[in-house]
This record gives C-alpha cells, structure tokens and sequence, in this order.
C-alpha cells in the first residue's frame, strides 16, 4: 500500500479506534485495486485445446456493466484476455470458432461468500465428528471436488470467507492449474472472540484439542490479539481478512445478534489489514453488530440479517456492501425442520432467516450496494446460482442481480480486470441458453464456461 493511501487510512474516522459513532462517517479505509490472479486453466474441449486464439461468434451480449444488451455480437479471445468485442469480426488464423446462435453471453460469475473446504454435515452429530476427526488434508481433498463443481456452475471467481490454511494450498493448486476450480481470494482462518461464532470448539472439551484455540486459528480476545491474529493470517497467505462481528445460526452457544468483536477490536483489525493492501469482510446477523463493524470500516457485511434504518443509511454513505447469501435462510430453514440442526441452532434459523430476507429486500431498495454471496458449504457447491432467483424473488431487477454476481462483485474484491465483457478484461465467460433477464434461472444452468480465455465446460449444444 502506498504512503498517501496509508495516511488516509489512518485520517478516517472509519478507521479510529473509537466506539462513539462519528458525525459524519467517512468511507471506507481505502485498499487500491489489483490484477486478477492467473489462473493455468486446463481446456476441456479438443477442439479448441491448441488454438491460439477464441473466437465466440453470435452472442446476446450482457456485458456486467449494466447497460442493455447487445444481440449479434462476436467476442474474440487472445492470451486469455478479451481483445476485440464487435459484429462480424475476422477469425484471426490459427483461432478456435464457437457459434453461440444467438446464446446469452455473460462475463463469468462470482461468488463473494463460500466455503470450499466446507459440505453440510447430514446432522449435529456427525458434524461434531468431522471437527475431531478431519484434517486440513482431509478438508483440502474435498475442496477439490467442490472447486470443480463450482467452476462449472459458471463461477469463475470467489471469495472463500473462512475456512483453514488448506483453503491456501487449493488456491495455489488452482492458480498453478494443477486442479480446475475457480481464481480463490482466500481469508484462511475467520478472526473472532473466545467462544464466537469463529470459534469452532464451543462446547467441545478442549483437551480434545490440545488447548483452546489462539490467533493462530483466528481466536483472539482485545486489540493486540486481533491485530496479531490479522499479520498472523495475511503471513500464511490470507488475500482477505474475514471477521466475525457477531454470533452465528451454527455456532453453538452464542445468539446470533449478539455483537462479539468491540468497535475497539474491529477498528484495530481493519487498520492492520489496510497497512497490508487487505480488506475485511465482516459476518453480522445482529443490528448493533452491524453498526459496529461497518462505523469501523469493513468493506463488506456478510448476512446482515438484521438491518434497522440507521444500518442502511449508514452502509449507504460509506459504500459498505452486503453480501445477503439470503437463499442459504431457505436451505437452513429447512435444515431445522428436517431435523438436521442442533435445537438452538434451529431456533436461530427460524428466528434469523425471514428476517434476512426482508433486511436484503430494504438494503436493496435503498440503494444500499449488494454483492453476490452465497455462502456455498452450507448447501452443495455448484447451486451457487440458485441465489439469483431469490434475489429476484425479493425485488431484486434480474439485470442488478446479474451485475451484483459480476462488477460489483469483482468491485468488492478489488480485482480490477474482472466482472465485465470489456476489451483488456481477462476472459472468464459464461453462456447460457435462454435470456436471463426474462428468466433470472437459467443462470443454474450454463452451456460453456469459459475461464482465462480456455472452455472448461465445452458447449452442450
């Protein structure tokens, strides 16, 4: 991060390590952009595994900025970047032709809530199990699978919010194009309290574990600690800073409003993560919860379940973004009713999951900015996109939602060359059959993907 960013930063009421709100609450601490990762991507049609080049002809075009689509379009394809978007244009030789006919192209998606390493367990019980019984290794293993089929879902790009230092090792394993998946901005370890939402042994004998958990494994109590738990993270690789500000629906004995990290301690983690060019994702269900983390500076607010008037207009005039992940209420509602829960975590579910729903429907309305997040893991990975139609379900524009899985997503992960068909941009691609904006669903099912310029999901037509 550069010296004037730094100053900045440290100039924001955002970033003060007070608990008294300030007057006029400034932006967020400042992270510059950066170029997407490369990813080695392995090309899954014969036909175009030796070209040099990709040319999509016929496309529908709905670019991710926003603007209107674009019928007729041809989409040429050089070093994994787009190079040239227009009508009718040359296939350069050596190039690889696909005829789209007329097919909805979109820029590939993004998810900017998962967890990969993670799967729901089938109950509480076998849940507890996995935690005593699983390795990084194990979990590595599983992400595996869970990267591919998210990659082939259309979701080129996410955000893995919390996991442990294997989500490191898949996300290096991607980008080196040993395993296909999608580009990984990764956190490693979530940053929370002593018996937290983050706190994956409440409840557990600790000599099972050899001790309480530390920073090490994000646990960590006062401004030293998280400070120490954030330089702990970025040094094991962490791209992004995951914390969790309030209690959860899962976790086991806390409430899921109830605030967790002091404004003290969420001020400290996003001044430590903006020394090191990092931004900060914050998991809040409860409204007090919210307003701290957002008064402190975090870029984005996971859930946010429970929004009051001053939350929204708070997040508006600092351009904090909410990552809803409002179809995961659905899935752990009917987790709850199905048995599958632990009894206090089915009471949260049911408690939490219409209030999600109706804090998304107001941000939304309000102009509050919305990131597309699924939190993926606790129901199966490559489903991401059932998000989409109830987005769209609770007001959402099918175009807004669209731009909320492209641009602004890849806004929030400050991956400048990503979320949109533009010449220069990397080309992750997506094309479905049908026309999204008359029918948000055709989203669950794309006919190519595309990723750095190579199809790891060859046509189905």
């Amino acid at each position: 991060m550069s010296p004037r960013l730094l100053l900045a930063c440290a100039l924001l009421p955002a970033c003060a390590a007070s608990s008294a709100p300030p007057p006029a609450p400034a932006a967020v601490c400042p992270v510059p952009e950066r170029d997407a990762p490369v990813v080695r991507a392995s090309d899954m049609s014969p036909e175009t595994a030796s070209a040099e080049a990709l040319l999509l002809r016929d496309a529908r075009l709905i670019d991710g900025s926003g603007g209107a689509p674009q019928d007729g379009v041809d989409v040429l394809v050089r070093g994994g970047r787009i190079a040239e978007i227009g009508k009718n244009l040359a296939a350069p030789a050596g190039a690889a032709v696909i005829d789209l006919g007329g097919r909805t192209l979109l820029p590939g998606l993004i998810d900017a809530h998962t967890h990969l390493l993670s799967e729901m367990a089938p109950s509480h019980a076998e849940g507890v199990m996995r935690e005593v019984q699983e390795s990084d290794a194990d979990l590595a293993l599983r992400g595996v699978a869970h990267a591919r089929a998210t990659l082939l879902a259309g979701f080129t790009t996410v955000r893995d919010v919390g996991g442990t230092f294997a989500i490191r090792s898949l996300r290096d394993a991607i980008h080196a194009g040993r395993v296909s998946g999608p580009r990984i901005v990764a956190a490693n370890h979530a940053i929370g309290i002593t018996g937290g939402h983050c706190d994956a042994t409440n409840g557990l004998r600790p000599d099972v574990f050899g001790g309480p958990p530390d920073f090490r494994a994000g646990i960590a109590d006062g401004p030293d600690e998280v400070r120490k738990a954030v330089r702990h993270q970025i040094k094991l690789g962490a791209d992004v800073i995951k914390v969790c500000a309030t209690g959860g629906v899962l976790s086991s004995g806390d409430g899921a409003g109830d605030p967790q990290l002091t404004p003290a301690e969420l001020a400290a983690i996003v001044d430590e993560a903006a020394r090191a060019g990092r931004k900060v994702a914050a998991h809040a269900h409860g409204t007090e919860g919210i307003k701290d983390a957002v008064r402190a500076g975090v870029h984005s607010i996971e859930h946010g379940s429970l929004l009051d008037a001053e939350a929204i207009a708070l997040m508006k005039k600092k351009g904090t973004f909410l990552v809803p992940t409002v179809y995961v209420g659905r899935v752990i509602e009917q987790a709850a009713d199905g048995g599958k829960l632990a009894a206090d975590s089915a009471a949260k579910a049911r408690f939490i999951a219409p209030r999600m729903r109706d804090s998304f429907a107001r941000a939304a309305k309000a102009g509050v900015k919305i990131a597309f997040g699924t939190d993926a893991g606790v129901f199966p990975h490559g489903d991401n996109a059932r998000e989409f139609s109830v987005m769209v379900d609770l007001g959402m524009a099918p175009k807004d939602a669209i731009v909320a899985a492209t641009r602004s997503a890849a806004e929030l992960l400050g991956l400048r060359d990503l979320g949109q068909v533009r010449p220069g941009f990397i080309a992750d691609l997506v094309v479905v059959d049908g026309d999204p904006l008359a029918d948000i669903r055709v989203l669950e099912r794309p006919a190519l993907v595309v990723q750095g310029g190579r199809p790891v999901r060859p046509p189905a037509w």
